[in-house]
């Protein structure tokens, strides 16, 4: 369980979570809107962890629902939405859609209990930055990672007001190998943020640039086979935590790539966020803030740090201490980031961070952020 003042937001503090699933139908598509969800809703409820969940309608307009579920940790949720069998089960919802937004919310507070809950609440109300981050990922084809590069790194920034409440603050794009991560920062609604960038021209060139290259196949024109793309791509943030205070004004940002052994990326993310809040409470550590990022067996910290990148290399800011480093090296894949042997101890993790290290494609800011 985490409890660090400078975190802002995690999926490991053993909290009970709630999801609001808000959706706006297609005229009509009411009663073939309930119909696919009574045939998922079995499904759903065998999914560990899962502790109930309602589907409402709107007394004021019957095209507006919300889909609440109520989950014992946020871990045993996010495995599910981020797998593929949680694709293809709501996959029959998806014709009767015409906007969906879902929301996830930590439960601090509740009342007329009368009966034992599993799973704790939210020990205290977090303060954040006002930043809600993102990431996507995917593979090009081996071969492919300089092109793929120059596209990427080219491409014209698109316009970073979204409306009166929304901005976009950051986006920065790395590589490891043919992996492309990157990831977004958003003030105000990420999803409205989100549309926005997907409509932008220089944005879909870019995209339409890059498909050949995919691993993936897509069609952006398709929206069903764009979705699943997107859907798929996507990286949930499990863990931010920030020392606060004055920015330095010498902070660089590294990205590592951390490949998790088959089923051990939760765990992996896990011994990841421990040590980002060791970090931040340790004065004399250079990292500023860190971000843990998770899909399955995916995994990628986003830090920003301090020091001079010769003389503090990307390796040294990995785990601190023998027995966290050799847990570090069993819950790793490194065959993946091309270390091969058995991988047990300290020294192990060593070689594996030094293979972590992300390059650097584009990093932009808009301005006064």
């Amino acid at each position: 369980m985490t409890t660090s003042p400078y975190t802002s937001q995690s999926a490991f503090d053993g909290s009970r979570m709630r999801v609001l699933l808000l959706v706006d139908l297609h005229e009509g598509a009411q009663q073939q809107f309930l119909d696919a969800y009574e045939q998922m809703r079995d499904r759903v409820a065998s999914i560990p962890g899962h502790l109930g969940d309602q589907v409402c309608q709107s007394v004021e307009n019957p095209s507006q629902w919300v889909i609440t579920s109520e989950w014992e940790t946020a871990p045993p949720y996010l495995a599910w939405v981020n797998s593929d069998d949680h694709l293809e089960t709501v996959r029959p919802l998806q014709s009767c859609v015409k906007e969906l937004r879902s929301m996830r919310f930590g439960i601090v507070r509740e009342t007329g209990v009368d009966r034992p809950r599993s799973g704790a609440l939210q020990s205290a109300p977090r303060e954040g930055d006002g930043v809600i981050r993102h990431a996507l990922t995917f593979t090009v084809k081996p071969g492919s990672e300089s092109k793929v590069a120059e596209i990427l790194a080219g491409y014209a920034p698109p316009e970073s007001r979204v409306d009166a409440t929304t901005r976009l603050r950051r986006t920065t794009l790395f590589m490891h190998g043919n992996r492309v991560v990157r990831t977004v920062e958003v003030e105000g609604d990420l999803t409205a943020a989100l549309r926005h960038v997907s409509r932008q021209p220089e944005v879909r060139a870019v995209e339409e640039a890059i498909n050949p290259y995919l691993e993936q196949d897509r069609d952006l024109t398709d929206p069903e086979s764009a979705r699943t793309f997107f859907i798929r791509a996507a990286m949930p943030p499990v863990h931010h935590v920030a020392r606060g205070g004055p920015e330095p004004g010498d902070l660089r940002r590294e990205a590592l790539y951390y490949p998790a052994k088959p089923g051990c990326g939760m765990a992996l993310a896990r011994l990841l966020a421990r040590q980002d809040e060791a970090a931040a409470a340790d004065p004399a550590s250079p990292v500023h803030r860190s971000t843990v990022f998770q899909r399955e067996d995916i995994v990628v910290r986003l830090i920003d740090v301090q020091g001079d990148p010769e003389t503090d290399p990307v390796m040294a800011l990995g785990i601190q201490g023998p027995r966290k480093a050799a847990v570090l090296a069993r819950l790793m894949d490194g065959e993946a980031l091309g270390v091969t042997g058995p991988l047990t101890g300290a020294r192990d993790a060593n070689r594996l961070l030094a293979h972590a290290g992300m390059a650097l494609i584009t990093d932009r800011r808009a301005a006064q952020s």
